[in-house]
């Protein structure tokens, strides 16, 4: 194949391994990923917070700094896509199918199974479920998504590099990045993006086989969920080869018009009021605790602090494995923007949508079972959103539309993934070839499939995790260098701070 680095060729002997363990060692492949995996959130646990918070305010003084004014590419670079379609596909391939699966899992299990502060099924249960599902999916998780793309963007599009992890590293490694060094850390984030993207991957196919199971009966089983993920990879493929500008375009539009009528649906036959009220008041506390949850760790209970590994130490991790994936994504699409425009679409918009897609769905399944309408935590994990569906008017219908939701921010996914993948191990070219794209679609899939045959969701969460602690540190790196840089540029420009001073008659 034409254009493939070396990258490329080291990350699937790498992948092949892990495959081939999976396959003839499912159950040693489960243990040592859940050995590893229990062994990093309690000794790194501190770790992830702290660099997570770092980001977070990296970006929030960006967007108010003078330096906001710099764009992503040139002066004269106009945006590629318009507003809608740029927030509509770095929507899609930040949250995708991930927004679907615990849209309502997540608020009913803090809820009513693990309170993250030991309030199950009260009145302020509801609250905090919902203050700590924002925390998850908010400002902290797009903070990771916009420190990738934003170094990706600038270092690419306004000085010229390879569109490459390592590229985006230079002002701090130096030649470095051209050498052994800098493709190892290109490895890691290959390698950190296929596991992110797999496990997104073995979500989708539970979450629909679960879909089909509530309303058809067809069988939960490992069997039915390769046969979802095969099927989907047919779909994914065809799209992937039709190019940026057609088939993810067109599949990230369709994402988000079919999304925005299953959740109108919802709040018009649901509980609008209770809905509406939850969120704004959830907002405000959710900002008042913002500082406190972000360092919370719990080191006097054990209870707290394990709470905390399952959910928020996973979800840092996860978001940091997605990082890869959804910052080059973000960034090749957002040429043209400025830095201030990047941080407000790419944090809060993003982040406003989501709470109000939490509160609507996952308020509705706490309405459910706080006023004893319906027990949705009794359900399987990738049930719950079907039982609460199942409690309205048209049951049928929206459970289907709900199924062809999460299919297409699957196909969606997985084929911004094979476009991103194959970016990064064809020296960073902006349109790699066809060939490069299938072969990737292909790994991705098979990935999947072993982390599920090899331990299920349990196996994909366990080497998410393991696969994000290299690459947490890489980020770190990432941030100090793109401060550098611009601190740099803002000098040479005169901009805020660095502005020049006038000589002294």
């Amino acid at each position: 194949m034409k254009k493939v680095s070396t990258v490329f060729y080291i990350s699937v002997a790498i992948l092949a391994v892990l495959v081939l363990i999976g396959v003839t060692m499912p159950e040693a492949l489960e243990n040592v990923t859940g050995t590893m995996q229990g062994f990093i959130t309690n000794a790194f646990g501190w770790y992830y917070l702290i660099v997570v918070s770092f980001f977070v305010l990296v970006c929030l003084y960006l967007l108010i700094s003078p330096v906001g004014r710099i764009k992503l590419g040139k002066q004269d670079d106009k945006p590629e896509f318009s507003r809608p379609t740029w927030l509509a596909m770095l929507f899609s391939a930040g949250v995708g199918i991930g927004l679907i699966f615990y849209g309502t899992a997540e608020p009913i299990g803090h809820y009513a199974i693990s309170s993250p502060t030991g309030e199950i099924g009260t009145d302020q249960g509801i609250k905090d479920a919902m203050r700590f599902t924002y925390f998850h999916w908010g400002i902290h998780a797009w903070a990771i998504y916009g420190i990738v793309g934003m170094s990706l963007a600038y270092f690419t599009f306004r000085k010229g590099e390879l569109a490459l992890i390592s590229s985006t590293l230079k002002p701090i490694i130096g030649n470095l990045a051209n050498t052994g060094v800098g493709k190892a850390i290109d490895v890691i984030a290959v390698i950190a993006t296929v596991i992110g993207v797999a496990t997104t991957l073995g979500f989708g196919a539970v979450q629909i086989n679960g879909g089909l199971s509530f309303l058809f009966d067809v069988p939960s089983t490992l069997i039915s969920q390769f046969f979802i993920i095969l099927v989907v990879t047919v779909l994914f493929m065809i799209s992937a080869l039709t190019g940026l500008g057609k088939g993810i375009k067109i599949l990230s539009n369709t994402n988000m018009v079919l999304a925005f009528i299953l959740f109108l649906f919802i709040l018009i036959v649901g509980p609008t009021l209770f809905s509406l009220n939850l969120f704004t008041d959830t907002i405000g506390s959710y900002l008042q605790s913002f500082l406190k949850m972000s360092f919370r760790i719990a080191p006097l209970n054990e209870e707290n602090r394990n709470w905390i590994n399952a959910w928020t130490i996973f979800y840092w991790a996860w978001w940091i494995a997605w990082s890869p994936f959804v910052g080059i994504f973000i960034a090749r699409v957002s040429k043209g923007r400025t830095i201030r425009e990047f941080v407000a679409f790419v944090l809060l918009v993003p982040s406003i949508i989501g709470f109000l897609w939490f509160a609507t769905f996952g308020g509705t399944a706490m309405y459910l079972e706080h006023n004893g309408i319906a027990m949705i935590s009794d359900l399987a994990i990738e049930e719950s959103l079907f039982g609460v569906l199942e409690n309205f008017p048209m049951a049928t219908v929206s459970s289907i539309l709900a199924i062809i939701v999460i299919g297409t921010f699957f196909i969606t996914s997985a084929d911004s993934g094979t476009f991103v993948l194959g970016m990064m191990t064809t020296n960073g070219s902006q349109d790699p070839g066809n060939m490069v794209k299938v072969i990737w679609g292909i790994i991705l899939t098979v990935t999947a499939l072993v982390l599920l045959y090899s331990g299920g969701l349990q196996a994909l969460q366990n080497t998410m995790i393991i696969a994000a602690l290299p690459f947490s540190a890489i980020m770190a790196i990432m941030t100090i260098s793109l401060i550098k840089s611009l601190s740099i540029e803002a000098k040479e420009l005169g901009i805020g701070q660095f502005k020049k001073q006038p000589k002294k008659s």
